[in-house]
């Protein structure tokens, strides 16, 4: 989501996403949230899955109108976007990847059209208040997704340095792949042979674009190119793209694990890595001398309006550019407070800019090496887990691991979640960037592990996935600003679970508060008043003492993603708000356990839903 967070999820057409952040599968449903489509993986499946109905006297009682239209969204989507299937846990599909050409486009538009029409004709006043919340969140996505329809050349910028761009897709669709069986197995072959014409439907996208004035700058073509030769660089059993085959499950025959083996890298070798090979030759010869020096949407044709409606629908709020930027300049500054607060407690001579100098070079705050860093999260979610009775009422049953993220993704890559499947054979993934333990300080490992893992991400999302009486889009996916808003909410809950005890993982807390805050002033800095990159870096780098290969990846980000950092501080903010009110209208009966609960146990909400079932919560409990 860290997402999207990073939230990793599956871009879709108008924004819409499937959290890898959760279920999302890794994530699941979708977040129609206001990015542009970068996941599109493969060939189309035409028509829906009929199933032979039962005799009459053995069917089930029928579910309401509304449950009723709820599960057929769900099943279409898992046909039209194989991968979103395949991330929430159903196989059904796992020999195929979604129809990514104009077609594929116009036809996730018409089912969005389609569905809004029938989501306004439900006899609302008939429906309980779980299905008529239900109707209200789903309807906010698709019309979020309906305001993004007009900007095809932005939505046709895909190759990008966000967290989860177009070249980086299909190895993190293999990569949660099960090849538990010999089908499965086969599944992953017939995906990667369906590839090649997916990477061709893809550049057909970017040309389009092209024509159309939309292009990303220079830099983030290089950082794109960059991770393309890397994916080159191995072939066969050691290319990145082998790894489903490194995982075969142990019940399939020794004869048939050496064929799929074999296979499995002639696969690589003959049809993705030419795939991957064409796509990089298209961006370095036709699309980078293309390229603009700088990326700011408002530097392109509509810019300013694309960038508008993304700001609303990713903070799920009217505030404009302007009322975000000022709200990011006083957060930082209250930040900045409580750095300057610790390098006073740690009794540091000199200023505050001598003090990142010395907490961002000197050996004692760096680990050894990229096992170290998974070491320390894990112990970091070791030492967590028995604290959380004490914050939460209930918890999800399905565990969560530490593992590295892919290296082609390179050092300056965000930290990111991976939610359970749906159906429970997977667990939660915490991806850490093991590859930048020589940059990346270990002072703000606990912040960072509060967000990814527990309680941010993972007990969000895991709870949710849990979630059995819920419609499935509500327990997979839902709306960026709440995913990362609760995740940065996480990490102000450290001193109650036991963390930030020595003032150095205390300045991690403060330093990523000030980096969360930058981004809201950055982004509306780059996206609607001009500022060039360098202009952006300049200030993040003084705003958040960040050391400056972090901050130029990141920076690189926000051009390629705008306003999805506006999520984070914003959604925050307001849970931070909701608790507070909650704490002052209750008083002595106000409880922490079950008002987590009560804003958990939603799925993911728009704010102002959120904060009218914390009303709602509130006097419940006051009766």
């Amino acid at each position: 989501m860290q997402s999207p967070c990073g939230l990793q999820p599956e871009k879709l057409p108008g924004g819409a996403w499937n959290l890898r952040k959760a279920a999302r599968p890794q994530h699941g449903a979708l977040i129609i949230a206001t990015m542009k489509s970068a996941l599109r993986t493969c060939v189309f499946a035409a028509g829906l899955l009929v199933a032979m109905a039962p005799p009459l006297w053995a069917q089930a009682p029928q579910p309401s109108p509304a449950k009723a239209l709820f599960d057929e969204y769900w099943s279409r989507t898992a046909v039209m976007y194989p991968e979103w299937a395949t991330y929430r846990g159903d196989n059904r599909f796992g020999d195929k990847l979604n129809d990514g050409s104009l077609a594929g486009r116009t036809r996730w538009y018409g089912l969005s059209r389609e569905m809004l029409a029938r989501l306004a004709a439900l006899p609302m006043a008939q429906l309980d208040a779980q299905d008529r919340l239900s109707v209200e969140i789903l309807t906010r996505q698709f019309q979020a997704s309906q305001a993004m329809e007009g900007f095809t050349g932005f939505e046709s910028m895909t190759v990008d340095a966000s967290p989860w761009p177009f070249q980086a897709s299909f190895s993190s669709l293999l990569r949660s792949s099960p090849t538990a069986t010999e089908a499965q197995a086969r599944q992953v072959l017939a995906r990667m042979a369906a590839y090649p014409l997916r990477v061709e439907q893809e550049i057909t996208n970017l040309r389009a674009g092209m024509a159309l004035g939309w292009v990303p700058p220079r830099r983030v073509l290089d950082v794109v190119l960059q991770q393309l030769d890397t994916q080159l660089a191995a072939r066969g059993e050691a290319s990145m793209y082998f790894e489903p085959f490194t995982r075969l499950g142990t019940g399939i025959a020794q004869p048939a694990r050496d064929a799929l083996r074999r296979e499995g890298a002639a696969a690589v070798d003959q049809q993705v890595l030419p795939a991957v090979q064409r796509l990089r030759d298209f961006v370095a010869t036709d699309y980078r001398p293309k390229a603009p020096d700088e990326g700011g949407l408002s530097r392109y044709p509509g810019g300013l309006k694309v960038y508008e409606v993304m700001v609303r629908n990713q903070t799920t709020t009217d505030l404009s550019a302007d009322a975000i930027h000022a709200i990011g300049l006083a957060q930082v500054a209250t930040a900045q407070q409580g750095m300057e607060a610790v390098r006073r407690e740690t009794g540091f001579a000199g200023d505050m800019p001598a003090f990142i100098k010395y907490l961002n070079t000197d050996p004692r705050f760096f680990k050894r090496s990229g096992e170290e860093v998974l070491a320390g999260y894990r112990d970091i979610i070791k030492r967590v887990e028995p604290e959380l009775p004490r914050l939460f009422a209930q918890l999800p049953r399905a565990p969560v691991g530490v593992r590295a993220i892919p290296e082609f993704l390179g050092v300056g890559a965000v930290e990111s979640y991976n939610g359970p499947s749906l159906d429970g054979t997977r667990p939660g993934w915490f991806n850490a960037n093991a590859l930048a333990f020589a940059v990346r300080p270990a002072w703000g490992m606990e912040a960072i592990a509060l967000h990814e893992a527990v309680p941010g991400h993972h007990l969000q999302f895991a709870r949710a996935s849990e979630l059995a009486d819920m419609p499935m889009f509500r327990r997979s996916g839902g709306f960026a600003v709440y995913a990362e808003g609760w995740g940065l909410y996480a990490e102000t809950l450290g001193p109650e679970l036991g963390l930030y005890k020595d003032p150095y993982s205390r300045f991690g807390f403060q330093t990523n508060q000030a980096w969360r805050a930058a981004r809201l002033v950055v982004d509306t800095g780059i996206h609607a008043r001009g500022w060039t990159r360098q202009q952006a870096i300049d200030y993040m780098v003084a705003a958040t003492g960040m050391e400056l290969n972090r901050v130029e990846w990141e920076v690189d980000r926000y051009i390629s993603q705008p306003a999805q950092a506006l999520t984070y501080m914003i959604g925050q903010l307001k849970f931070l708000e909701l608790r507070d009110k909650a704490q002052r209208a209750l008083g002595p009966h106000f409880d922490i356990r079950q008002f987590h609960m009560a804003v958990l146990d939603q799925g993911q909400l728009p704010l102002d839903l959120l904060e009218r079932v914390v009303d709602e919560w509130i006097k419940a409990k006051l009766q």
